[in-house]
């Protein structure tokens, strides 16, 4: 076999692994970028609210997790050490919102059940805010209805700080507070 013809075979098996894996939509936001203006139906301890980004930088920085579907094994893995790290997070100022394309009946759920009352959840069943960061989660060419696991820190004036892309729960934690220890620094 040719060279040629290996490399075709090899870029052709690549992107088909690339679909059928499951890749992002778009390309995420970007660090430096301004952060899309919402608001949302959100639950806090089981009691809905709304939730308005401009309202909350006006408190201080906002963490934006986006997670694909509430009560699965990772979700539930974030959303706990979300709320473990949540001391962490008052100490910048620093408020926490997870989002998904679920329902706000399941986000009430989760808000209580691995949320621990810490923090709350957004409902994003339209996927308006979902699209509008480039958080899609797509696969063979199509979106699907979920959110990819991404996160950001967003400063009060509302430009991105940072933004994390991974399969895993802690590392959004970590670079999450470490964004907001870098942040927190140069403002002293």
């Amino acid at each position: 076999m040719s060279k040629t013809i290996f490399k075709y075979i090899a870029l052709a098996a690549h992107a088909f692994l690339a679909l059928v894996l499951g890749t992002p939509a778009h390309a995420q936001l970007k660090t430096g970028q301004g952060a899309p203006d919402f608001t949302l139906a959100a639950a806090l301890g089981g009691k809905d609210m709304s939730f308005s980004l401009a309202k909350a930088l006006k408190k201080g920085p906002v963490v934006i997790f986006f997670y694909p579907k509430s009560f699965t094994s990772v979700c539930t893995e974030e959303a706990h050490l979300f709320a473990e790290a949540m001391s962490d997070f008052d100490s910048y100022q620093a408020t926490v919102i997870g989002i998904s394309a679920d329902k706000i009946e399941t986000q009430r759920e989760f808000s209580v059940a691995e949320c621990r009352d810490r923090f709350p959840v957004a409902a994003d069943p339209d996927m308006k805010v979902i699209k509008a960061y480039q958080v899609a989660f797509g696969a063979l060419g199509a979106v699907l209805p979920f959110a990819d696991r991404v996160s950001f820190v967003i400063a009060p004036d509302g430009r991105i700080l940072s933004q994390v892309k991974s399969s895993d729960a802690a590392p959004h934690v970590q670079k999450s507070l470490e964004a907001l220890r870098n942040w927190a620094a140069k403002r002293s």
